[in-house]
């Protein structure tokens, strides 16, 4: 394999296999870029479609599997989430933590009959394979990087979704694929379909979001059969329906940044305060129970240069010191940008930030934010 690797992120190093994306993007006919969410094939609409329908080529998303009689056993000890009650057909978060309880990276975690996969920023897969493998032990489990191996597609819309599973049981007689609620998922033949929160633009509807994840070697197929269903829209659009739907990617720049509350990730149901140890279960129950935290992560809008994750963020009136950090942001395709920030509360509380030469107004979440006690 040819690794790229970038700049380390924390105590985690970052890579990915450029053969296997070169490949990519030759079987689809778009060029490789890279920012810092990952490597990207950048096909489509630079924003989100106002009949809030489209489908996008995530090739910055990778995938873990975990395989073995003990796997969700294992995984219950390493991720922040009750996987050993996660049944199949469900989907929740869950968060993988140093010792010092910093996220190292935020997953999508759903299970099949014979594996649990874990969706993650694809420059983080393979390092957080490598780092989970280590405390395998004796365990009977199994931890593959798999991104190589699938390619993952967002479906924005319910009809898009809908309409691709109606063609799937077409061409596929017997199959069961069902469109999922944001809390669940579907698997057949192969193909899986995920279920996310969705997201909303100002006033207008909720955008019903999807994961849709199929082997490489059906990728071309599915993507035609997509493009005949909706709009194709870049990486950056679908970057930001998550930045709209309040739920933190944590990638590169900002493994090991942040405690999980710290970017809401219990008030999205990332947390378990039931299940027991975990790396970093300790910082992360006293910073919940001590009733000590003041900082949370806030969705803004802004004007001007895009701002990048871990971007120190600054209080509206002139200040030296940073009030916080940048999550994750998106263009808005108009020349604005929506962003997710971490930062004490009463900077945030003032209703504008800066970061940057920018002016950000604090926006609302999508969600109530679960009282830290």
């Amino acid at each position: 394999m040819n690794p790229t690797q970038i700049q380390p992120a924390g105590g985690v190093s970052v890579s990915w296999n450029e053969t296997a994306l070169a490949q990519l993007a030759d079987a689809f006919g778009a060029p490789i870029q890279t920012d810092a969410y990952g490597p990207m094939l950048a096909i489509g609409a630079e924003r989100l479609p106002a009949e809030g329908c489209g489908v996008s080529l995530l090739a910055e998303m990778g995938l873990l599997e975990v395989t073995g009689a003990e796997a969700s056993k294992f995984l219950h000890g390493q991720l922040t989430q009750d996987i050993e009650h996660l049944a199949p057909g469900m989907a929740r978060w869950a968060g993988y933590c140093s010792a010092k309880g910093r996220l190292m990276a935020s997953l999508r975690v759903w299970r099949t009959q014979e594996r649990i996969c874990l969706a993650l920023s694809r420059p983080l897969a393979r390092p957080i394979a490598k780092r989970l493998s280590m405390f395998v032990l004796r365990a009977k489990a199994k931890v593959t990087d798999a991104s190589d191996a699938y390619v993952v597609f967002g479906l924005l819309g319910h009809a898009v979704a809908q309409a691709f599973v109606d063609q799937f049981h077409a061409r596929t007689p017997g199959s069961n694929l069902t469109v999922p609620s944001a809390e669940a998922s579907s698997v057949s033949d192969g193909v899986e379909l995920v279920g996310l929160p969705a997201a909303r633009a100002g006033d207008s509807a909720q955008m019903s979001r999807w994961m849709l994840i199929v082997p490489t070697e059906m990728a071309p197929a599915t993507w035609r059969v997509l493009l005949g269903l909706a709009p194709a829209i870049r990486p950056q659009a679908w970057r930001q329906g998550e930045v709209l739907a309040g739920v933190p990617r944590i990638v590169s720049g900002t493994s090991e940044c942040f405690v999980p509350q710290m970017v809401n990730f219990e008030s999205v149901d990332g947390v378990s305060f039931t299940k027991g140890c975990y790396p970093g279960q300790e910082v992360v129950a006293r910073s919940q129970y001590l009733g000590k935290l003041k900082r949370r992560m806030f969705l803004g809008h802004g004007e001007g240069s895009l701002p990048q994750p871990a971007q120190d963020v600054h209080r509206a009136v002139e200040s030296a010191e940073p009030c916080g950090q940048v999550v994750m942001a998106a263009p808005d395709g108009a020349g604005g940008f929506d962003v997710l920030f971490e930062s004490q509360l009463e900077a945030a509380q003032a209703g504008t930030v800066r970061i940057g030469d920018a002016v950000v107004r604090v926006g609302t979440l999508p969600y109530a934010l679960k009282a830290i006690d």
